[in-house]
């Protein structure tokens, strides 16, 4: 939720020279709408059901990549335990302000209808102790992806020797 996964991914993966995979995108692949659409005709816990499939079935794939996940893709255990089993898990985070900079205006979210500050803050602090089964914890507030990404490469080289 407006941390930069899917810039940061875009970048790990042409470093690495893997596939960039967004989950939100197989997700309205898979469902053949948008994930608004799917939030507004059938509610959001038809929509974590969807995204735990879809994460399950790529996760299971043997071909390397580098996954960016909607922010709450992690509130489900089953789903966290899939993600550090298959590899190495950064969660990005950043200060509840630059979060609703980066976001303010996107309809294509539909988490953050309305009153995006109060959604933004209700969610962090809801999320607050999600991520915290993440490899590594990276928070992007003042960071440029470039130095994300690098953050990241940094961690994985320290945590696979």
């Amino acid at each position: 939720m407006g941390t930069g996964k899917s810039t940061v991914a875009r970048l790990l993966a042409g470093r690495l020279g893997v596939e960039r995979i967004d989950l939100d995108e197989e997700i309205e692949r898979d469902a053949g709408r948008a994930i608004a659409d799917i939030f507004d005709t059938m509610g959001e816990a038809h929509f974590r059901d969807l995204e735990s499939a879809v994460l399950g079935r790529l996760l299971a794939s043997d071909r390397p990549f580098v996954l960016a996940t909607g922010g709450g893709a992690v509130l489900r255990e089953a789903n966290r335990e899939a993600m550090l089993r298959s590899g190495f898990v950064a969660a990005l985070t950043a200060a509840p302000e630059r979060i609703i900079e980066r976001v303010s205006g996107d309809a294509s979210r539909p988490l953050l209808r309305g009153d995006v500050e109060a959604r933004v803050k209700r969610l962090m602090e809801e999320r607050k102790t999600a991520y915290d089964f993440a490899h590594v914890k990276i928070d992007t507030t003042d960071l440029t992806p470039d130095e994300v990404a690098d953050r990241i490469l940094a961690a994985v080289k320290e945590a696979v020797p």
